[in-house]
């Protein structure tokens, strides 16, 4: 063997040796698992709280949360907003509890705008915290927060939130924990839930289906490694994987050519050039593989969810 050969050889091996160590593709999956609210849907909740008698519909704020309970209604989300933060600020201190009311009915309209860092926010400052099993929305305000809590990581918070839950309404805290876990992935837990749960047949399907058809990150990594493309091969991705088979072979012809025939520099500069390509094709076709499951996860997850009512906005007993 030449010194050009022996030189390439070593350079490879200890890439081989090297490269891999810097590259792992987590096990996990992190699906984002969406839901589609119907808006026929809110406008047939009730309202939690009592109508307006007549003196107070006449009042500057009873007229302003007349008007934001009509933006609500129609789910303009943030006209609603303001109206009922006019409202809370006209409101003369004795009228406690309708304040209460506009400070719930702002967190709502947060909540139901996807502006979680809102509600917590407009929470913090209110006197919500203070409320008891006898406020009409007690209920829906510890599903806001939990879900809340939950959809910014918070997750102490939100654990403290569904401990209530549990003690208070132990069938929202079932469904939530369910979805809790389907939202995370929590396969361990999914498993027990299905083993415990036989009323909720469609948590056996959903594993079921999921295990049938996911694909292995390591399995596309190895199938890279012993033949660049073969992992993306795998995950059904031919562009992909023919593209990778071309590059890795002029990079390897042009390596051995160069080690062979001079200038060596340039054989070494090329040989780089292909390690890079190459591992960077075994952790691409792992990190692809990771893809695949989620997005795999996500179609069957996302339908079961909405037609199940599991996403914590479908446990809201009231809307406005």
């Amino acid at each position: 063997m030449t010194k050009r050969s022996i030189g390439f050889a070593i350079l490879i091996a200890s890439s081989v040796g090297i490269l891999p160590s810097c590259y792992r593709v987590p096990k996990e999956i992190e699906p984002k698992i969406n839901y589609a609210i119907q808006d026929r849907y809110l406008k047939s909740l009730p309202a939690p709280f009592s109508e307006l008698t007549a003196t107070e519909e006449q009042s500057p704020w009873g007229t302003e949360y007349l008007i934001g309970l009509g933006f609500a209604r129609s789910l303009d989300l943030y006209r609603a907003i303001t109206a009922f933060r006019r409202a809370e600020i006209l409101a003369p201190k004795e009228e406690v509890e309708r304040k209460l009311e506009m400070q719930y009915e702002i967190l709502l309209c947060y909540y139901l705008g996807r502006r979680y860092s809102e509600v917590t926010k407009a929470f913090d400052v209110s006197a919500l915290s203070k409320v008891t099993t006898e406020f009409p929305a007690f209920h829906d305000l510890l599903v806001v927060l939990y879900d809340s809590y939950q959809q910014l990581d918070q997750d102490e918070r939100a654990c403290q939130i569904l401990e209530l839950i549990r003690q208070h309404y132990p069938s929202t805290y079932s469904t939530l924990s369910v979805s809790s876990a389907l939202q995370r992935a929590d396969f361990c837990e999914l498993n027990e839930i299905a083993n415990n749960l036989p009323e909720r047949p469609y948590i056996n399907s959903l594993l079921n289906s999921y295990r049938t058809q996911k694909k292995s990150p390591t399995t596309a990594s190895v199938l890279n490694a012993v033949l660049p493309g073969s992992g993306y091969l795998y995950l059904g991705q031919r562009q992909t994987a023919f593209t990778a088979l071309v590059f890795n072979g002029l990079f390897i012809a042009s390596s051995v050519y160069f080690f062979k025939n001079g200038p060596v520099s340039a054989g070494i500069i090329t040989a780089s050039f292909e390690a890079g390509w190459y591992f960077g094709g075994i952790y691409g076709a792992g990190t692809q593989a990771k893809l695949y499951n989620e997005r795999l996860y996500e179609r069957t997850v996302n339908p079961i969810m909405n037609k199940e009512g599991l996403f914590p906005v479908f446990r809201l007993q009231y809307a406005f």
